[in-house]
């Protein structure tokens, strides 16, 4: 029997991957992570109310970064302790922003406050 299905038995392989494999590593080293560490961090942002998948983006940056400037993981989890949600959510876009191109940053909304006195000198 005939079928225009890909058949199961072969494998078809992607020429163009060992180049973009070999690129997307170009000037980076590999950095081993423990697992305690991955855990650790991840639970840390879990407790504080990040879902799964953005409590690991964040464990990955941070984890990523403290390798990079040789500082401890628990260290950088005790700091964070002493913040609140807001002051948590807010270095979390910075560290985000400062993982990713200049061109796709993230925001959040700081409210305006006006003062009266400023508030009547300016025409309508």
């Amino acid at each position: 029997m005939s079928s225009n299905l890909p058949s199961s038995e072969t494998t078809t392989t992607d020429s163009a991957k060992p180049v973009l494999d070999f690129f997307n590593a170009y000037e980076r080293e590999p950095i081993e992570l423990a697992a305690n560490e991955v855990d650790s961090v991840t639970g840390y942002f879990e407790k504080r109310g990040f879902e799964k998948s953005a409590a690991i983006s964040v464990a990955s940056s941070i984890i990523t970064q403290a390798k990079i400037d040789n500082v401890k993981v628990f260290k950088i989890l005790d700091t964070l302790r002493g913040l609140s949600d807001v002051q948590l959510s807010a270095l979390v876009t910075e560290i985000l922003n400062y993982n990713r191109p200049a061109t796709s940053t993230l925001g959040y909304k700081a409210e305006n406050i006006t003062l009266q006195a400023e508030a009547r000198n300016i025409i309508y």
